[in-house]
């Protein structure tokens, strides 16, 4: 897209269209080539989104952040990254070692919640987002039983529904990088599933995405997954019967109380 001339003034007349999305636009033209300096910076948001898919998170210094709570690593099936980017089918299972550990931790009271964290498909995003969130979340949950926090290696959405089945959560929330773009290559997403079960469908869980410095913040967040949640266990289901309605919640606030149920359920 050709950059129009500037006016007499000198103004740019996209300057105001860029302040208000990170899209690329009214980008200026050398020939019929993009100027240098734009593809660069193409360039660069290019190797960013390669280096978040191929890295690798340090789930040791993430589970020391969150000292003393209780915490674990596991692994999918998956034994190393380049089988977990060809094989997505892998990265929703445990690994044998991984799924007796967890059946072992099976507690007699089962947790409401267990929290999940998972490597996803940017490293960049959990290292950067995760902790935070997850103390958020945490700050809000009070009252529920919440499980030790499992760490999961090469790690895809549903690998949390077995996790979740293992202990005998009634709800499992799982926070994991998302698939990087040009203009966010450490986006975190949170998946809630209610009774977490191997074979649930996308349709059965809530989404909050898009959580990152430019984006969501951990705060705000973790008022959306707290609200969720909370109605999750009251009302017995995740998906698509289940809209997020907190509202315009302040940031730091303890979460909002649940509305009435929806007329249609």
């Amino acid at each position: 897209m050709s950059r129009p001339p500037a006016s007499p003034a000198g103004d740019d007349l996209w300057a105001r269209f860029r302040g208000a999305t990170r899209a690329r636009i009214g980008l200026e033209r050398a020939g019929d080539a993009m100027v240098t300096r734009d593809v660069l910076a193409l360039q660069l948001a290019h190797a960013r989104a390669r280096d978040a898919v191929h890295g690798r998170v340090d789930f040791a210094a993430l589970a020391a952040q969150i000292e003393p709570l209780e915490s674990l690593l596991v692994h999918s099936a998956a034994p190393d990254r380049a089988t977990y980017l060809t094989r997505p089918d892998l990265g929703r299972r445990l690994d044998a070692a991984s799924h007796a550990r967890l059946q072992a931790l099976k507690a007699a009271a089962a947790p409401d919640v267990v929290i999940v964290v998972a490597d996803g498909l940017s490293a960049a995003a959990v290292e950067r987002n995760a902790i935070a969130v997850l103390k958020a979340v945490l700050r809000r949950l009070g009252g529920l039983a919440v499980g030790p926090v499992v760490f999961a290696a090469e790690g895809r959405v549903a690998l949390g529904d077995e996790i979740g089945a293992c202990l005998g959560a009634r709800l499992v929330v799982e926070l994991i990088g998302e698939r990087p773009g040009l203009s966010s290559p450490d986006s975190l997403g949170a998946y809630l599933t209610f009774a977490p079960r191997t074979g649930r469908l996308d349709a059965e869980r809530n989404c909050v995405s898009n959580i990152h410095a430019d984006g969501l913040s951990p705060e705000a967040a973790a008022d959306k997954i707290a609200w969720l949640a909370k109605a999750a266990l009251e009302r017995g289901l995740t998906g698509v019967g289940l809209k997020e309605d907190a509202g315009p919640a302040l940031p730091g606030a303890a979460g909002a109380a649940l509305p009435p149920r929806p007329r249609s359920e």
